[in-house]
């Protein structure tokens, strides 16, 4: 009888391995290529043509460095040379320094080496000058595994680039002792499912790619609470324990073709090691355990052997023969190869190992060689390398990989994204570093005030910023310069913490721990807590990303740490609000490379002086992913443009406020566009304006004189008249028209009339009458519209319902009540009317007789404030929990209206018929937007989910600078950003 049931089981085992595409009773050699005849050639030459002794040398991979001297340089050399090495590990330095020593040292062996890092997250974790990847434990809480294997394809990339072969990764340790001190970040997590399923994506991103992964500390160092690197940890786990959690990833990495381990040294008692033959020089292990247990083919490597856990044991020479005894094929950072070659040798006569045995560790070391391409010739290419290494889409991956991190393990009231943006008073306030890419980040959601507390604060320090924070509502703690030991509390001060939970108590606090991912054990307490695992570059901006919408907050702690937590798992996912994130061009499909020419304009464009500044900034796909300024204010120099200047927009105020505005009440149906004006402004009636309909007005049909020159009225000649100015304000003259210049109250007033009493452009023939012409005019009959509807000043309505629920706090009219002078920049040095520099009041001279509030100008801003109004249009009038605008009304305004013109309502679109119009070439005739007189633009484009805001002051100081216009710049811009977008002909097609 159990005769059948074996042969049953027999063939259920062979019809899993089939299915599974291997024989699961004797798995596939990862080291053999699919050409075998081809390896099989070279591996017998190669071997054939060594001596023995000269066999005995690819057995040994030593440590080299590329910041060492000529002296360590020439060591090496004589390794290589007279020992004939397999392979070298390379530690500190720089990528073309190693690159130049990697050609010399191949030049120079007889058989090619193996080149390898102990990369972990990237070769950035040994060389200067390349982007660092995330820490394994970050990693595990990632949801996404596929974002881990594309960081695999990545890495395996950068190591071909600089001519590698192992990376000595990914980390497998299933760390469930949160007080390891070596391994922990260095580890996916605490549950061996998500360190297996991570270690899968990473091995296959390097090995589909022709790098060889290298899974270690075999048996597993997760459990351990000292470093190997100093002592010999001890491991008092049953072997059931260890192979139920330790070893479940290498089986699973085992069955997938994982093609090398590191054995790790550890003293494992139930595993048969012992006090003086740790795992790496124990047969028990690394034989009986590794090779025919777990059936391991693959290369196996020892941990480096200077390390004290062998080394405090064992002589070099003597400590390479044991491990080789073990089992193990390459014996790691040897520091005697001669004397160990030597004891081997005496081994081999002795009868302790085979030469045949060896022989037989070689032919898997040549195998492995022509696996990773070393029977072909390779010579690094040294030109741009560390451009190649980290390039503009590495950037943009390690950017996802840090956002699909990011976790939010706390989110009490549902506080993460913050909601209303105009009922809050908002604060930061960063422990241990400054954190300015942090604080910048959360400045270009909402109006913050920040703060720093400085390390080793006193009660005193606690006690002034608690009174200094009293005003705010919400308060964002930023926790920075931590470290990654434990046993020191990882850096934190615990009157720090306590300092945040007295926070909680009177305001709404919302923590993000820059820092290792146990330290969350420490603010459990906290009703709203971000964990960001580390702090640099990435983290600092994508954290103000998820607290405000801008991004999902997805990940989940890859660990836990107390019962009312998920095992493993806490996270709570929070929602994006479609606010705009920040991004990089190749995350959203654009050419960095491209966008760059950008640069080489504007600086043209200023050396030119057709501006003397300016910025510039791109969004898609709802992400800024290009915000640069350039230049200065002026031609002194004295003062560099930045990205919270504010430009003058001049006729964007057209689309920017009173477009908006009459949106908003068509959409509420509280008027009609083919109303003429006289049915809400009732004064117009027997006026040549009364019969004018709004829609005449948006489209510039409306028989209206392009421009009045106001200001001629309230002037003698060259001078001022007194009726109208005053150098002194008062309740008379309340006006600032400039500085120093006040204006009389009743200016308004005269303002309105002479447009009211102003003549029509048509010569009164009907078929005149309504002809496009772009005019001003209109927008001062909408803007007293506007006011009797709403019943508001236009600037208060404005603010209430746009600019403040959208975050735009650097965005409005009167600047100069809310900000100083030297944060806007100077447009003309106005000799007719004004007589001074403008500089913080409108430089249209009829919206400054209108008091700096007009419905043709007046509005000021900078870039990222005006990019939330496009890409609310983007979004079908939604932003944020904000939906000012409907969708069909966006889209009636936004749409070509007249086939006399190229023009929407209000809004302007591109001109199919003009070469270089107010548009590039290359815009979707979907595009709407506006220019400005002061040499600004802002433009969307709904096909391509495309905003491109380009301000500047070229009118300073001489408005009769047209140099800006001549030259095409704006428009030369925009269609570089086009030509950036990879996928655009695609698109075109459909």
């Amino acid at each position: 009888m159990w005769q059948k049931v074996y042969a049953m089981f027999f063939c259920c085992l062979l019809l899993i391995g089939l299915v599974s595409g291997h024989d699961v009773s004797e798995p596939r050699d990862p080291l053999v290529s699919e050409n075998s005849i081809a390896q099989s050639n070279w591996v017998d030459s190669v071997f054939n043509s060594l001596t023995f002794e000269e066999r005995l040398g690819q057995l040994f991979m030593v440590a080299a460095y590329s910041n060492k001297g000529q002296v360590h340089v020439n060591n090496i050399s004589k390794l290589i040379e007279e020992e004939n090495l397999g392979g070298l590990i390379f530690f500190q330095g720089g990528p073309v320094r190693q690159a130049n020593l990697t050609n010399y040292y191949q030049e120079i062996s007889k058989t090619p080496l193996f080149i390898a890092m102990d990369a972990e997250w990237g070769i950035g974790m040994r060389l200067d000058s390349v982007l660092n990847f995330p820490k394994q434990m970050t990693l595990g809480a990632a949801k996404n595994d596929a974002l881990v294997y594309q960081m695999g394809k990545e890495i395996a990339r950068q190591f071909k680039e600089i001519g590698m072969h192992i990376n000595f990764a990914p980390v497998v340790d299933v760390n469930s002792n949160p007080a390891n001190p070596v391994i922990g970040y260095r580890s996916f997590g605490e549950r061996k499912e998500l360190v297996s399923n991570k270690s899968l994506a990473y091995m296959r991103g390097m090995q589909d790619n022709g790098i060889l992964a290298n899974a270690k500390h075999f048996p597993g160092h997760g459990d351990t609470n000292s470093d190997s690197h100093y002592t010999t940890p001890v491991i008092n786990n049953s072997k059931a324990r260890i192979v139920d959690v330790d070893l479940y990833p290498y089986r699973e990495m085992i069955d997938e073709g994982l093609m090398s381990i590191m054995v790790a040294h550890l003293h494992i008692p139930s595993l048969g090691s012992e006090a003086n033959l740790p795992t790496t020089l124990s047969p028990k292990v690394v034989t009986q355990l590794l090779k025919e247990e777990m059936n391991f083919k693959g290369l196996i490597f020892t941990d480096a052997l200077n390390m004290k856990g062998v080394s405090s044991l064992y002589k070099p020479g003597e400590v390479e023969l044991m491990a080789l005894l073990a089992g193990n094929d390459v014996l790691l950072y040897a520091e005697d190869v001669p004397k160990s070659k030597t004891l081997i040798l005496q081994a081999v006569a002795d009868g302790r190992i085979s030469q045949e045995e060896i022989d037989q560790r070689v032919r898997k070391i040549l195998n492995a060689k022509y696996w990773a391409g070393l029977h072909k010739q390779q010579k690094v290419d040294t030109h741009k390398l560390v451009e190649r290494i980290s390039n503009f889409g590495t950037k943009a991956l390690i950017e996802q990989l840090y956002a699909s991190s990011l976790t939010v393990v706390n989110n009490e009231n549902d506080l993460i994204p913050v909601k209303h943006l105009d009922l809050e008073k908002m604060a930061s306030l960063t422990l241990g570093n400054k954190g300015e890419t942090f604080k910048k980040y959360l400045s270009k959601y909402a109006e913050f005030k920040h703060f720093t507390l400085r390390a080793n604060s006193n009660q005193n320090n606690f006690q002034a910023m608690e009174k200094n924070l009293e005003e705010f509502s919400t308060i964002v703690v930023g926790v920075m310069g931590m470290t990654n030991n434990s046993r020191r509390n990882f850096g934190l001060n615990n009157d720090e913490i306590a300092f945040i939970n007295r926070l909680q108590k009177n305001h709404n606090v919302i923590t993000v721990v820059f820092g290792n991912a146990y330290s969350a054990n420490r603010f459990k307490d906290l009703g709203n807590l971000v964990m960001a695992y580390e702090r640099n570059e990435f983290t600092e901006q994508l954290a103000p990303q998820v607290i405000f919408g801008g991004r999902e907050g997805t990940g989940k702690l890859p660990i836990s740490l107390q019962a009312s937590w998920e095992e493993g798992g806490q996270g709570v996912k929070t929602k994006t609000l479609h606010r705009l994130a920040y991004s990089t061009p190749e995350a959203q499909g654009m050419d960095s490379r491209e966008l760059m020419k950008i640069d080489r304009l504007m600086e043209n464009a200023i050396a030119r002086k057709a501006t003397p500044g300016g910025s510039i900034l791109i969004a898609k796909n709802g992400s800024v992913v290009f915000e640069k300024t350039y230049g200065h204010y002026d031609y002194t120099h004295q003062q560099a443009v930045t990205d919270k200047t504010l430009y003058d927009l001049a006729s964007l105020t057209k689309v920017m406020a009173t477009t908006q505005a009459i949106m908003f009440l068509n959409s509420r149906e509280m008027i009609n566009l083919d109303d003429q004006l006289k049915i809400h402004l009732p004064e117009l009636e027997g006026t040549n304006k009364g019969d004018i309909t709004i829609r005449n007005i948006l489209t510039h049909e409306a028989g209206l004189t392009p421009y009045i020159p106001h200001f001629s009225n309230t002037l003698e000649g060259s001078n001022w008249k007194p009726e109208y100015y005053s150098h002194q304000k008062s309740e008379q003259y309340p006006l600032e028209i400039a500085n120093g210049i006040y204006g009389n109250k009743s200016l308004p007033d005269s303002v309105w009339k002479w447009t009211v009493a102003s003549n029509l452009r048509y010569s009164g023939t009907k078929s005149t009458k309504y002809n496009y012409r772009y005019s001003d005019v209109g927008m001062y009959l909408l803007h007293k519209l506007i006011e009797k509807l709403v019943n508001q000043p236009m600037d208060e309505f404005l603010e209430q319902q746009f600019y403040a629920p959208l975050g735009m706090y650097q965005f409005g009219y009167l600047p100069l009540k809310r900000f100083k002078s030297d944060q806007i920049a100077p447009t003309e040095l106005d000799n007719l009317f004004r007589k001074t520099l403008v500089q913080g009041y409108v430089h249209d001279p009829g919206a400054a007789l209108y008091g700096g509030v007009a419905g043709h100008a007046g509005l000021f801003g900078n870039a990222n404030d005006l990019a939330k109004m496009m890409q609310m249009m983007l979004q079908n009038g939604k932003y944020g929990l904000e939906e000012p605008i409907d969708q069909a009304t966006i889209e009636k305004f936004t749409s070509k209206q007249s086939f006399q013109s190229r023009r929407g309502l209000g809004w302007d679109k591109p001109d199919p018929k003009k070469d270089k119009g107010p548009t590039g070439n290359l815009a979707s005739p979907s595009t709407f937007g506006h220019t400005g007189f002061t040499g600004t633009a802002a433009w969307a484009d709904p096909e391509q989910q495309l905003i491109y805001i380009f301000l500047s002051n070229r009118v300073h100081p001489n408005a009769g600078n047209n140099q800006l216009l001549r030259d095409n710049v704006r428009s030369d811009i925009q269609d570089i950003i086009y030509q950036s977008i990879e996928n655009r002909f695609l698109l075109a097609d459909k």
